[in-house]
């Protein structure tokens, strides 16, 4: 049972990351134009570079595919996203400054997941290959 429920937290954990890296890749502008208002640099390639980075580490988890590097890789990504993206303590309104908060922490648990993914990599059951590292 423990490994069944281990392949559903992964299947569960990755969906957000491959819906978010298709839609990166499929309606690029609307993330560009986000990414340029957040001061990006070179935002139209960190959104094709995150699209890519989220969609095929999610993959990856699902499939079993070296999840330590898939984690690892997902861990960076939204841990780099709540810097640029949610600086809650730039913020002077409460509620964006609380929704902000909310963003942030909540990128900062998913780095928690990510690794922890990560660090159970290496034998883990219903994966294609171990862990690459």
């Amino acid at each position: 049972m423990s490994d069944e429920l281990f392949l559903l937290g992964r299947v569960l954990f990755s969906l957000v990351f491959i819906r978010y890296g298709v839609l990166h890749l499929t309606k690029t502008a609307g993330s560009v134009q986000y990414a340029e208002y957040k001061k990006v640099p070179q935002p139209q390639a960190a959104v094709i570079v995150s699209g890519l980075v989220q969609l095929l580490a999610g993959i990856a988890i699902v499939l079993g595919i070296w999840m330590d590097l898939a984690g690892i890789c997902l861990a960076v990504f939204v841990l780099i996203a709540a810097f640029l993206f949610h600086r809650y303590w730039e913020e002077q309104d409460p509620q964006a400054r609380a929704a902000e908060m909310a963003q942030f922490m909540k990128n900062v648990s998913l780095a928690g997941g990510a690794l922890v993914i990560a660090a159970v990599a290496d034998g883990a059951p219903y994966t294609m290959t171990d862990g690459l590292f």
